[in-house]
């Protein structure tokens, strides 16, 4: 099984598993998703590693119809600066990152407009697999924060 299947599995949380034959040649993993799930892309969300100037990494889920902003993705976790992490620290590939079932577990921050939805989509931890499930419980799974984090594109 998929990690983040099965944590969703061992903490009893409800949730639906989408899957959904992924194009290679597609320029972006979450419209994708969207599309091909005949979902609105505002309830699909991508996880991002960030690291921070002190050299932590962190995660942040933001909408796919948005930008992650760095100023406020590093306000929001009390540091100066963040940039784009190619980590490898995830165990999961570019495209197919879930913030379930990470190797190793990052702060995570989920962007406010997480809360409007009763359910949102996230990466299962493979292209073309997500999972549906509330923010509130993914947020309590990932002891996460809601912060604002995002600007549209």
């Amino acid at each position: 099984m998929i990690p983040a299947i099965d944590i969703a599995k061992k903490h009893n949380i409800i949730h639906t598993i989408h899957e959904y034959s992924h194009d290679a040649s597609s320029a972006s993993y979450g419209q994708e998703a969207s599309e091909k799930l005949a979902v609105s892309a505002s309830i699909v969300f991508k996880t991002l590693v960030v690291k921070l100037d002190n050299k932590e990494l962190a995660v942040a889920i933001v909408p796919v119809t948005c930008q992650l902003n760095m100023k406020l993705v590093a306000k929001s976790l009390k540091a100066k600066k963040a940039a784009m992490a190619l980590e490898r620290s995830t165990g999961y590939v570019l495209g197919g990152v879930s913030p379930l079932g990470q190797k190793k577990p990052l702060i995570t921050i989920i962007d406010n407009s997480a809360k409007q939805f009763d359910t949102i989509f996230v990466s299962a931890g493979r292209r073309g697999l997500e999972i549906e499930l509330s923010p509130q419980d993914l947020l309590a799974l990932l002891n996460a924060q809601y912060a604002h984090i995002s600007q549209n594109s």
